[in-house]
């Protein structure tokens, strides 16, 4: 049933977004590009980008070769213009290429999801941090917070379907953070440290490729 839902889901929104899309394009004959503004043509992207997402619930994923780096930097760019002001987002990656097995819109909702859920955490005021590494072999992206933090008991529990503090809430968030990791990029996701009052910190863990002359023997990215 909700495979369904989704499917029909991004039939319905196809209408809409391409009539959107012929506007704007009618719009930019008519004033000129500087009469749409740029953040409106990334809103109907990201509308074209989360329909294509609910197509493909349900279905096998493609995952290709990307730079982990650019598939966040992508996200955050979007990102932090739709979210409070007083909320900043930091990057710290390595100067080379961190390239894993992605499908790039899911996991884009991956980052969104947990920027959602960590700028609730801090009442929209505060530090998010994106940290990617290489380490034993693995590509490994922490994202912190410096909001009100998780206890020690709930650490599994936040991954439950239903669990949330908000008074309005469906609680689907991370448990879709986790499905999308865990089952559609063959990672994990885990509480790596949380403390009431200090912040918590995401650690997921994925595949990582081979250099590329070692993908010429046929090894491209190590299980």
């Amino acid at each position: 049933m909700w495979v369904g839902l989704s499917k029909e889901t991004a039939h319905q929104l196809a209408t809409p977004i391409s009539s959107l899309m012929a506007w704007s394009e009618y719009l930019k004959l008519k004033n000129g590009a500087e009469g749409v503004p740029a953040e409106f043509d990334k809103d109907i992207d990201r509308l074209r980008m989360i329909a294509d997402r609910f197509s493909k619930i349900g279905t096998p994923s493609e995952l290709k070769p990307t730079d982990l780096r650019e598939t966040v930097r992508q996200t955050l760019a979007y990102m932090e213009k739709r979210i409070s002001g007083n909320i900043a987002l930091k990057m710290v990656f390595p100067e080379h290429p961190v390239t894993v097995p992605l499908n790039e819109p899911l996991f884009g909702w991956v980052i969104e999801n947990l920027v959602k859920n960590e700028a609730n955490a801090m009442g929209g005021t505060g530090l998010i941090t994106f940290t990617a590494r290489e380490k034993n072999g693995r590509a490994v992206l922490d994202v912190g917070d410096t909001g009100k933090g998780i206890p020690a008991s709930k650490f599994k529990t936040v991954f439950t379907p239903g669990y949330t503090t908000k008074e309005r809430g469906w609680g689907l968030g991370l448990s879709l953070v986790k499905r999308i990791v865990e089952e559609t990029h063959h990672g994990k996701i885990f509480v790596k440290q949380s403390a009431p009052g200090k912040g918590t910190v995401f650690r997921i863990v994925l595949q990582i490729c081979q250099r590329s002359e070692e993908r010429r023997v046929g090894k491209e990215c190590r299980s």
